[in-house]
């Protein structure tokens, strides 16, 4: 049977795909909650708690390694960060596909990680989604932008305020609006710890 409702294309829906839309936006609704609560936990001022939490919201958190305050995620299931890996305040962390970041990784205050955009050529303004991954002794300025899709190699430097497009090979250092290579990392056999979590930072 056709009911007068139709989805966001405008194609009209049976009673069965009424009912399971109606049950997917439930689901998201309560999804939508949890991270809405897991963005509250950012605001403890305790290192230990919040990973507690992060934990416990799927995100998987390495030895050593610390979230500061205030980071926000979009899906945290499909997080995983490494050892002694210290991501900044104010941090977005996009899992709505594999985000996945290394070992010895320096993200600075209010860098965005995005997986997933809309296609501005899709009739219907879809989403696309690309995993990111950053690998080992990256450092990223703060403010930079991540794009889906991007690989950014082993000892990279992401310049502040850099809006990443494309994969940035090991070592580079890049900059600009869009991340252009602008040197090279000329030390690379790395080694060095991030230290010691602040605990309520």
């Amino acid at each position: 049977m056709q009911l007068p409702i139709e989805d966001k294309t405008g194609k009209a829906l049976n009673s069965k795909e009424v009912v399971v839309k109606s049950v997917n936006r439930i689901k998201s609704i309560i999804f939508e909650f949890w991270v809405f609560i897991i963005h509250l936990v950012g605001y403890i001022p305790s290192h230990h708690l919040r990973r507690f939490f992060y934990g416990l919201a799927g995100v998987k958190i390495g030895k050593g390694s610390s979230l500061h305050m205030g980071i926000r995620f979009y899906d945290p299931r499909n997080i995983s960060v490494g050892n002694d890996t210290i991501i900044g305040e104010g941090t977005v962390l996009d899992g709505r596909e594999k985000l996945m970041v290394g070992n010895h990784v320096d993200i600075a205050s209010e860098v965005m990680i995005y997986n997933s955009k809309h296609d501005i050529e899709n009739e219907y303004f879809l989403p696309v989604s690309s995993p990111v991954t950053i690998e080992d002794y990256v450092f990223i300025g703060p403010r930079s932008i991540i794009l889906p899709g991007v690989k950014i190699g082993k000892g990279a430097i992401v310049a502040a305020a850099a809006v990443v497009t494309k994969d940035v090979p090991p070592f580079a250092i890049v900059a600009g609006v869009p991340a252009k290579i602008i040197g090279e990392r000329k030390l690379k056999d790395l080694h060095y710890k991030l230290g010691r979590a602040n605990w309520f930072r």
